[in-house]
């Protein structure tokens, strides 16, 4: 079972999420800079524009005008074209409400969804103030990168986070406090303002995860407690343990169980992660393993390309040789 918040209790009476959202929005426009919003594309990214098209329809960010709002996420606009699809089916009792109406909830006046790239660079060359919903999530990918590269030295900008920041992640670092960042080999002063909106994440907190493993009929034998910081899955085990009376344990990558034995085949130890914070740990990362899955894939898409034209060959190739280029280590 997961841990993300088996330490934390969520609030019971939440702030009004479009209240806090227009305020970010009003005060961070007002002074002229950009809101830039790292979202998970399902999800979470339709989420902030239910909220926005209420902030548009209500008049809640005065002298903002017709703030420009850009989705600048391919999935994340296929993914909202899906939830329009199916709008009768996964809308909730409010939204079903606006459809009956006529009110698209997730569209409203001057918002625009960025799907190639030359749109995407083209956001960070308009200058008006706006807001940018980009992914990934977490800030360790994806065009998100740019915009923050973009942002993240301009005092009248924000980023405003509303999902959970794993450790080791660039937008945990953020939220950490950091004053300086790398990104893409350069190294970037965080002037903008850093803030988290609370309460819209989809993971039950300590109360509801202890809600959810009482109510099994039969105890479970073995309880793996992962997704969750390396602190928070530990005390969260122990928790099980000792007040709940469950066999339960938070296995570092690496850990191996037979199922049918009951047993511990192998029990791995943590690995600090480079750039995490001191003294912490957490599971070895994979990504050196991905890059070179992917230099193998690679290969692959080079053999299938013999015989295309040579202008698709030449382009490629400058793509090629452009990635190498940023990446080169001197």
């Amino acid at each position: 079972m997961e841990s993300t918040y088996g330490t934390r209790l969520h609030e019971k009476v939440k702030r009004d999420h479009v209240e806090q959202l227009s305020e970010v929005i009003r005060d961070t426009i007002g002074r002229g800079g950009n809101v830039v919003i790292p979202a998970f594309a399902v999800g979470r990214t339709q989420v902030m524009l239910y909220f926005i098209r209420q902030i548009k329809e209500l008049g809640l960010a005065p002298g903002c005008g017709n703030f420009p709002v850009y989705v600048d996420s391919p999935m994340a606009v296929e993914a909202t074209g899906i939830f329009e699809d199916n709008e009768r089916t996964c809308y909730d009792e409010e939204a079903r409400a606006l459809l009956e109406q006529g009110i698209n909830p997730l569209s409203f006046p001057n918002l625009h969804l960025s799907i190639t790239t030359e749109e995407s660079m083209a956001i960070n060359d308009d200058h008006v103030p706006k807001v940018i919903l980009s992914a990934s999530g977490m800030c360790d990918a994806g065009r998100i990168k740019h915009h923050i590269k973009h942002n993240i030295g301009n005092p009248k900008s924000t980023i405003l986070f509303v999902g959970y920041q794993a450790e080791g992640t660039l937008g945990r670092r953020l939220l950490d406090g950091a004053e300086k960042i790398r990104l893409f080999g350069e190294e970037y002063e965080v002037k903008a303002q850093v803030v988290r909106m609370d309460g819209l994440s989809g993971h039950a907190d300590k109360e509801g995860l202890l809600d959810w493993i009482s109510a099994f009929e039969r105890k479970p034998q073995q309880v793996f407690v992962v997704h969750g910081d390396d602190e928070t899955a530990t005390s969260f085990a122990e928790c099980l343990e000792t007040e709940h009376g469950l066999k339960a344990m938070a296995p570092y990558s690496g850990t191996k169980y037979d199922l049918i034995s009951g047993e511990f085949i192998r029990i791995a130890k943590p690995v600090p992660v480079a750039g995490a914070r001191k003294g912490a740990v957490r599971t070895a990362s994979d990504s050196f393993t991905k890059l070179k899955i992917a230099s193998k894939r690679l290969d692959g898409v080079i053999a299938q390309a013999q015989g295309l034209p040579n202008r698709e060959l030449d382009a490629f190739t400058k793509e090629l040789n452009d990635l190498c280029r940023k990446y080169q280590m001197e």
